[in-house]
């Protein structure tokens, strides 16, 4: 039953639900949004591992 995960049809299935839900105009909003949101996420995460590799350099002198 559950050989390989999902299949095409239950990702088929899955986008008509979400099209159903949240309806064909909100959702390029939706992705808007949430691209914007992962880009923040990631600058974000850099900017604290720079700040980590700058607080863990030796000082010279």
């Amino acid at each position: 039953m559950l050989r390989n995960g999902l299949e095409p049809w239950h990702l088929l299935i899955v986008a008509i639900v979400v099209i159903v839900l949240f309806g064909s105009k909100k959702l390029p909003d939706t992705a808007r949004a949430l691209g914007r949101s992962m880009r923040i996420l990631k600058s974000e995460a850099k900017a604290l591992k720079d700040d980590e590799t700058t607080a863990t350099e030796p000082n010279s002198p």
